[in-house]
């Protein structure tokens, strides 16, 4: 836990790692097994369970819990009270332990509040969950998801402003990055491209 910063009424348990730069905020509670990287913000009341991994520059917002399975990769935003799930069919009386499912999130993603991710998805790079959306299913780089069930409803820049449909292409208004699209699939263009 070298350089991290603990508020004394969170619990992080012998056996978790904390990068440096990182902060638990109020009431948190980290388990052993768990990996937390570098410069990470846990807000209020978040639960991260053994067996989870959190890359670098993560922020995650009060009231959520990451679960056993769940992998959130560099820079990767959780909304407040946003759910992640890792059994698909849950009982009290019935152990699942054996049968959860990885959850993955990648990139520079965005989940926004009260958005529920049920377990086995990949959400791919840059892209964005809008508030409230119930996540079923993978999620491509860049899409912009809302709704219940979550559909892609548009294509998001890597500096989170919903991208401008073009001829053959995308665009961003605020940054001016461009884009390649090919059917669901879409890539950063590189300087001078398009």
């Amino acid at each position: 836990m070298t350089d991290s910063w603990v508020h004394p009424s969170a619990f992080v348990d012998d056996g978790a790692v904390l990068g440096a730069g990182t902060k638990v905020w109020h009431f948190c509670h980290v388990m052993p097994g768990a990996v937390i990287g570098e410069r990470c913000s846990l807000g209020q009341n978040v639960v991260v369970m053994n067996g989870t991994l959190i890359g670098n520059n993560v922020k995650i917002q009060n009231n959520v819990s990451i679960y056993e399975g769940v992998v959130l990769e560099d820079d990767v935003f959780c909304g407040p009270s946003m759910v992640f799930t890792n059994v698909i069919n849950p009982r009290s009386a019935v152990t699942r332990k054996h049968e959860y499912k990885r959850t993955l999130v990648q990139l520079g993603a965005s989940i926004g509040a009260n958005a529920t991710v049920v377990c086995g998805a990949t959400l791919g790079r840059y892209c964005f969950v809008g508030a409230g959306a119930v996540v079923t299913r993978d999620v491509p780089d860049y899409a912009l998801m809302t709704g219940v069930p979550a559909r892609r409803t548009g294509w998001m820049c890597e500096c989170g402003v919903k991208l401008t449909e073009e001829i053959m292409q995308l665009a961003c208004s605020a940054c001016g990055k461009r884009y390649a699209r090919r059917g669901e699939k879409v890539s950063p263009l590189a300087e001078g491209d398009g």
